[in-house]
């Protein structure tokens, strides 16, 4: 068996473990931190919007030696306007020019005929209009507003409120990190990065989904024994399902780099780098909020409901009274099931007397 697929199966046996549940408040703070730079930023930066959506033009040159910075310069010129010019792969150049008219279209495009010396026949003009972005816009936010309502009612039938909720915190999370980052980048904000954005949603949700399941299952009857608080068993699914989680994100991951770092950067596909950027950052922050976010955030709600506070109490006091006796510190630490980084020291006989 692989290093990888042993530990997996000792993560999912309880032989070692990290303490997500514990360390929870480390990983809120740092949750806090990346939100409160995204908005930040969003606020100070805004968003680099794409002619979709404030209008413009699009001129696409023939093969042309001219380099990218010095069409730039030449589109600039001008229009008078901020110029995106990309090359690519087959030589040629795509300037986008934002908040031009037909007119002023026209006479750019006279303008890069003679600074690019190609004939203005063969520089082919796109317009586009910015009510179509709004339109664009404005569906995509009634699809996510849909889709957001039914995740809550799906989760909360399949599983609980309190899980439900958990999840749409996390899914806000990871929508206003990817937003962030686009924001700090600069990256151009077009159709396809709505597309990815909406893609991104059901990849985060998925992770989640998976240690829900698991948590559903370990906490069935939780009430009825005295052995495991449920912070303890939700940090148990966590582990249990750790590896399952990373080889997801890290297959999902890699195709979607290639998009990005090759297609992209070394390509130059502008439609690439908006939508893979965007699932790039959005399948790292789902599988980052499903495990450090979502079920911690299960555990501090369920943990404020009576039965599982009752629960809580009473196992506590168990441990306290045995630790009082005199019961040996590995028998303690076994019952308690505390998942630490590290194998675990207990006897043979004592865990097979427990299991």
């Amino acid at each position: 068996m692989s290093k990888l697929g042993d530990l997996g199966a000792r993560l999912h046996r309880g032989e070692v473990g990290y303490d997500f549940i514990g360390n929870r408040k480390i990983w809120y703070g740092l949750s806090i931190l990346i939100t409160i730079t995204a908005i930040v930023a969003l606020a100070v930066r805004g968003l680099n919007m794409g002619i979709e959506f404030q209008g413009g033009a699009v001129f696409t040159t023939p093969k042309s030696d001219v380099s990218v910075s010095q069409a730039q310069e030449y589109a600039e010129e001008a229009s008078g306007h901020d110029a995106i010019v990309q090359k690519l792969g087959n030589g040629s150049l795509r300037i986008q020019v934002g908040g031009l008219d037909t007119d002023k279209s026209d006479q750019v495009r006279a303008e890069l005929s003679k600074d690019l010396n190609v004939p203005e026949a063969k520089i082919a003009a796109e317009l586009v209009g910015p009510s179509w972005g709004e339109q664009i816009a404005t569906k995509a936010w009634t699809g996510l507003g849909v889709f957001m309502i039914l995740v809550v009612i799906y989760l909360a039938i399949a599983f609980e409120w309190r899980m439900a909720i958990a999840a749409l915190v996390a899914l806000i999370h990871d929508l206003t990190i990817t937003v962030g980052i686009y924001s700090l980048v600069g990256f151009e904000v077009t159709v396809g990065t709505v597309i990815g954005l909406l893609t991104i949603l059901g990849y985060s949700l998925y992770d989640t989904v998976v240690v829900f399941d698991s948590l559903k299952e370990q906490t069935k009857d939780i009430t009825k024994q005295t052995r495991y608080t449920y912070s303890e068993l939700a940090n148990r699914s966590i582990n249990g399902t750790l590896v399952r989680s990373i080889n997801t994100t890290v297959v999902a991951l890699l195709p979607v780099a290639g998009l990005l770092f090759i297609g992209g950067g070394v390509l130059g596909a502008g439609m690439l780098n908006d939508i893979s950027l965007s699932l790039f950052v959005g399948l790292a922050a789902g599988a980052y909020s499903s495990i450090f976010i979502a079920t911690p955030l299960v555990a501090d709600l369920k943990e404020r409901e009576p039965s599982i506070k009752a629960l809580r109490k009473r196992i506590l006091a168990k441990r306290a009274g045995a630790a009082a006796k005199g019961e040996s510190a590995d028998d303690l630490a076994f019952e308690a099931e505390t998942a630490v980084v590290g194998p675990r020291t207990g006897r043979r006989g004592t865990q097979e007397r427990h299991g």
